[in-house]
């Protein structure tokens, strides 16, 4: 992906005449009520963007040496490469805005306007390679896990990445992807708002109330302490409404649909994945210290 970044800002910088230009382009936003209208929203989408990943990790980091590891190995690779990817692809966008007299944001769009056969085929297998390798990683291991662990005997992980995929399809990515604001405003924040409410189930579960020690045998026993009412742990479940209705109850669903679904709601939803955090830990760890019973020391035995 960035190779294909630094291909593409290369090419910019020739039609731009140079790399003057990029830098250039004057800000149309400023730091008034409409940059502050638009910084909220837009962070929260950024961080629902990468909150898909930031909660499957140990799906990745399980197979890491040690922990030193693993944690440079975040520290190294996740952080510096979106921010150099963020950074080109700000710089390719105001060439864009140079050369063609408005921001092309779209790569494939982008691609299109090359007269060159080679650059276009160049440009077309790199967003090609860079969508399959971007989902394989953050949005098909993690369902695909789910739904095996939903049925392990009938449904295998390739199967459960064939359902993923099959959905993937069928909620229409390329109508949400059509309309930048439809993208990051619409999707993202209600991704985010969604899986903020899970990550404060989990931080405050395993950081608040269980001071990270968990009983790794009981997490795969029938009966356990995790097992809670007939496997539901309904506090958890109670946090999640709570948390999930004030992060996206007030969220815009366009270009999917005009409206929002709780009009009252619209002054949380731009800031969706906080709420939901908030929200679900607060409730959650409140929950838990109220009803739960006698603690109970992890075992030490195997299964």
């Amino acid at each position: 992906m960035l190779v294909g970044a630094f291909v593409m800002l290369g090419w910019m910088s020739a039609r731009a005449g140079g790399v003057g230009p990029l830098f250039d382009q004057p800000s149309r936003l400023g730091w008034g009520g409409g940059f502050w209208k638009l910084f909220w929203p837009s962070l929260m989408g950024m961080i629902g963007f990468w909150s898909t990943l930031s909660l499957n990790i140990p799906d990745f980091t399980r197979y890491g040496r040690s922990q030193r590891a693993q944690t440079w190995g975040q520290a190294l690779g996740l952080p510096t490469t979106m921010t150099l990817f963020a950074f080109l692809s700000v710089l390719v966008t105001s060439g864009s805005q140079a050369v063609y007299g408005q921001p092309v944001w779209d790569p494939v769009q982008l691609a299109a306007k090359t007269d060159n056969a080679a650059g276009l085929l160049y440009a077309l297998v790199t967003v090609l390679v860079a969508t399959l390798s971007v989902n394989i990683a953050a949005n098909l291991v993690s369902p695909a896990f789910d739904f095996s662990n939903v049925a392990p005997r009938k449904v295998s992980f390739r199967t459960g990445a064939l359902i993923t995929a099959v959905l993937a399809v069928l909620i229409l990515p390329w109508k949400l992807y059509s309309d930048p604001r439809g993208y990051i405003f619409t999707w993202l924040g209600l991704v985010g708002g969604l899986l903020g409410t899970v990550a404060g189930i989990l931080v405050a579960d395993y950081w608040l109330v269980r001071r990270t020690r968990l009983d790794l045998a009981d997490l795969y026993r029938a009966g356990g302490r995790y097992w809670y009412t007939g496997g539901w742990n309904w506090r958890a479940v109670v946090a999640f409404l709570a948390g999930g209705v004030l992060a996206v109850g007030g969220a815009s669903l366009r270009p999917l649909t005009d409206g929002r679904p709780v009009p009252a709601l619209a002054p949380l939803a731009d800031y969706g994945w906080a709420v939901g955090l908030g929200t679900s830990l607060v409730l959650y760890l409140g929950l838990t210290r109220l009803t739960r019973g006698p603690a109970r020391p992890p075992r030490t035995g195997r299964p």
